[in-house]
């Protein structure tokens, strides 16, 4: 941990923001208040001169994040789904780092390609264009196989980027650190943990043979998925730093007027954003993770395509049920319910009182209820969240990161296509159709299946357990003679039925 230089990274991200105009635009769209902006400029201001100038000719708060780094980018590329917690000139500002940054030229790409796959470019693709997108980690070209004819799309990783990457992180758990020491009051939220997952994924996106992996396990979850298409991998053509998809042609999702031109129905696709995302997280627990506008398209027949598989989500059946039974008591406004599912599952201390943490869920949800979504302040609900977060003790979950985020982030893209939806009604059928199937009788039935088939495999090697728990206690007695054999009985009849009932499971089954 290089401290002289995260301290310098530190204090120049603040300088970069002041230097390129930025901070005033950020304090502006978080509505920031007058203390926090005075503390900010006094911060800023003295070290302008360490500020990155960044590209004069984008908006402030794009220049700024460009010029800081892809770990800055990507922070930016969230709140470019967010035009109703950072404004639509914000939000529109920074949608250019969705997929639109300046590329790096066309033969280093090539280059990188015949490194990769240790052939010349020329042998594997008969054509292959300028980049026709570029984000904070990779572009991609679009390209023809010189065997088959077929166009595909090749993503390159960016020169440098895993150092670069390296860097931001690095000084990322340098700041986690120090707000850890000294800000108490913090540590709920867990910065450093949030900074190792912020990491884990990171590396993740680093490698392109495990992209590939994602995109195969989802398209082998997502095949039978009305109105969703995903492009095939072409393993032959990929490599830890470059990855070939099938070419998939479409309005990009954040083109409104586009998609308006080509006939599509924006309510039923900012609907079908929502419930897609809904079902892929509850029904698989493997979700795309990065599913803003510059990572989705409308084919011509209205199918939505997903690409770039980078950042996947990974959540079990356990924390599944969890956050299902959450989204069904909101949407129920059963906030009695809501309240015991968050102590049930650990994620509220149990010293703090459930009616009063009912109420207060009560007080987020029932302003959202029958009322137009252009109307609701996503912004003062955030602020009014973590309040209740902070009063009640609740601790970040590092598990749930993922999930949390790109539910904002798919919120936002379902807004941003249909102003009005009602987001709660969009998910009610997948919600409810998950609860009948996972906490219902139904449930419980297949929970006993799978344990008895779980103790049917261990049954064979119960005797040898109890027999070498036996020998342990024989030895520990030997040298304290005087501990107490009262365990035994117990131990021997949960053994023992323990064996008979893994028999006559294993003779049902």
């Amino acid at each position: 941990m290089r401290g002289p230089h995260n301290i310098i990274r530190l204090i120049r991200t603040g300088a970069t923001l002041e230097r390129t105009g930025a901070m005033n635009v950020v304090l502006d769209a978080f509505e920031a208040p007058k203390p926090l902006r005075i503390l900010a400029h006094t911060l800023g201001w003295p070290f302008k001169w360490l500020g990155y100038k960044g590209d004069p000719k984008m908006p402030p708060a794009t220049r700024a994040l460009t010029a800081l780094g892809p770990a800055y980018i990507k922070f930016g590329q969230v709140l470019s789904t967010r035009p109703d917690v950072v404004g639509e000139d914000l939000a529109q500002q920074l949608r250019v780092l969705q997929d639109k940054l300046p590329p790096f030229p066309r033969e280093v790409a090539m280059a990188e390609v015949a490194k990769e796959l240790s052939r010349p470019v020329d042998e594997v693709f008969s054509e292959f264009s300028e980049p026709i997108a570029a984000a904070s980690i990779a572009q991609v070209h679009r390209a023809r196989l010189a065997d088959s004819g077929e166009f595909v799309a090749v993503k390159v990783l960016r020169p440098g980027i895993e150092r670069a990457f390296k860097k931001d992180v690095d000084a990322f758990y340098f700041a986690a650190r120090i707000v850890d020491l000294f800000a108490p009051g913090a540590r709920r939220l867990r910065p450093i943990d949030v900074i190792e997952h912020f990491d884990g994924v990171v590396q993740g996106e680093l490698d392109l043979r495990l992209e590939s992996a994602a995109a195969s396990e989802f398209a082998a979850n997502t095949g039978q998925d009305e109105g969703f298409t995903l492009p095939q991998v072409q393993w032959n053509h990929s490599a830890r730093r470059v990855m070939t998809l099938g070419w998939a042609d479409g309005v990009p999702l954040g083109d409104n007027d586009a998609i308006d031109a080509a006939g599509h129905d924006r309510q039923v696709l900012g609907a079908r954003v929502l419930t897609l995302f809904l079902q892929h997280a509850l029904r698989d627990g493997f979700f795309h993770a990065d599913m803003h506008q510059g990572n989705l398209k409308v084919a011509a027949n209205g199918d939505i395509i997903a690409y770039d598989f980078g950042i996947m989500g990974h959540i079990d059946e356990y924390t599944r049920r969890v956050y299902a039974e959450i989204l069904f008591g909101f949407i129920k406004r059963d906030y009695k319910r809501v309240a015991e599912v968050h102590f049930e599952a650990g994620y509220v201390p149990a010293d703090r009182d459930v009616d009063e943490f009912a109420r207060a869920l009560r007080a987020v949800g029932e302003p959202i209820f029958g009322m137009d979504a252009s109307h609701i302040s996503m912004g003062r609900l955030l602020n009014y969240l973590f309040e209740v977060t902070e009063r009640f003790g609740m601790e970040t979950r590092t598990e749930l990161i993922l999930l949390q985020r790109t539910m904002v982030v798919v919120e936002g893209v379902a807004r941003s296509l249909d102003p009005h939806i009602n987001i709660w009604e969009a998910a009610r059928p997948v919600v409810e159709d998950y609860i009948k199937k996972s906490i219902g009788p139904r449930a419980v039935a297949s929970d006993l299946l799978s344990t008895a088939r779980v103790m049917a495999r261990f049954g064979p090697r119960l005797p040898a357990l109890v027999e070498r728990a036996l020998v342990a206690q024989v030895q520990d007695t030997e040298a304290h003679p005087r501990s107490s054999w009262g365990w035994l009985a117990p131990a021997m009849i949960g053994a023992g039925a323990g064996g008979l009932c893994v028999g006559l499971l294993a003779l049902v089954l």
